[in-house]
């Protein structure tokens, strides 16, 4: 077993090379936010975030729609003359 006196000392004695900034000046941290100020914050990110989630769903429906146009089209199938749902779309096609 290694003597520990000796082994410390041979650990202090390599000097090691450290790039680094000096800083001079403390930052405080920022004051403490009341629960009003978080439950506001809070709010702002949900509704902000259903916001851009209703919009995602407006243009993916947009394109859907269009193709599906598109396709009506180039097959040769007539266009919807009446729709009505029950618990499956039944649709009439003018002819």
């Amino acid at each position: 077993m290694p003597d520990t006196a000796t082994a410390s000392s041979d650990q202090t004695s390599t000097d090691e090379e450290v790039d680094a900034v000096v800083v001079n000046e403390a930052r405080l941290l920022p004051a403490r936010r009341s629960a009003a100020e978080l439950v506001a914050t809070q709010a702002v990110v949900v509704g902000g975030s259903f916001v851009a989630g209703a919009v995602a769903c407006v243009v993916v429906s947009r394109r859907r729609q269009g193709k599906a146009a598109r396709k009506r089209k180039r097959s040769g199938q007539g266009s919807i003359a009446a729709s009505r749902s029950f618990l499956v779309d039944v649709h009439m096609l003018q002819r």
